[in-house]
């Protein structure tokens, strides 16, 4: 079990991956010290992109990785059954593509996962603030979902905070991530913002050393990092 707030970790995301040589970069990483992959999957539809299916999930955990599932998807709770049969540890469907936020975390923690919600860049924090009850990752998009490799949105850092403020009044074990264009220069400020899984894409995978990537981000986050007192 990975425990919420004791200490920042970072996320690599296999979008960015190298497919040629993905084996090898993941076992890079895992000898760095890292223990959780970020598998994003996406539709052409509610994302202008396609990616991943659940074989990725299974690869991830064939390397005996922690996995979250972000899915970019019109249709969540409709494919959620495919990653947790894949052995996703969690799955994350976005506020914007679901009927109602609380039910739809009910609905995936019912599957036997850990259930996280996402909200795009110009969705307002409120509604998955009301929902952090039933809430064990809460994401905040830094970038306008579908490609990666863009530009951090820093203007998202005030819902990393509303969220770590809420998060910590009533002592919930959620996560708070984030995730789009987090690299070396920008991963401090979101991680003394409060969030405390930081997903990073190129930044890793994109690297001539991608383990001395993950590992000079780790540290970052983690020197920036102000944990409840």
């Amino acid at each position: 079990m990975i425990v919420a707030s004791k200490a920042p970790v970072v996320v690599p995301s296999l979008l960015a991956g190298d497919l040629s040589r993905l084996g090898e970069q993941l076992d890079a990483v895992k000898a760095a010290g890292c223990h959780w992959l970020s598998v994003d999957v996406m539709d052409g539809h509610f994302v202008p992109n396609l990616s991943f299916g659940p074989d990725f999930v299974k690869l991830a955990k064939s390397k005996g990785f922690y996995v979250d599932t972000h899915l970019m998807v019109t249709n969540p709770l409709d494919v959620a059954p495919w990653f947790v049969e894949a052995g996703t540890d969690i799955l994350t469907a976005h506020i914007e593509a679901v009927k109602d936020g609380r039910t739809a975390l009910q609905a995936i923690r019912k599957l036997g996962v850990k259930a996280g919600l996402a909200v795009k860049p110009n969705t307002p924090v409120d509604g998955l603030i009301a929902a952090l009850e039933f809430c064990d990752l809460a994401l905040v998009m830094t970038v306008e979902p579908g490609f990666g490799g863009q530009k951090f949105l820093a203007g998202m850092m005030p819902k990393v905070v509303a969220l770590r403020a809420e998060i910590d009044a009533n002592n919930l074990n959620c996560w708070i991530q984030v995730d789009g264009g987090v690299n070396a220069v920008n991963i401090s400020q979101a991680a003394a913002a409060g969030a405390d899984s930081l997903v990073a894409g190129s930044a890793v995978f994109a690297a001539n050393d991608p383990a001395a990537a993950f590992r000079e981000l780790e540290l970052k986050a983690r020197a920036a990092f102000k944990p409840q007192q």
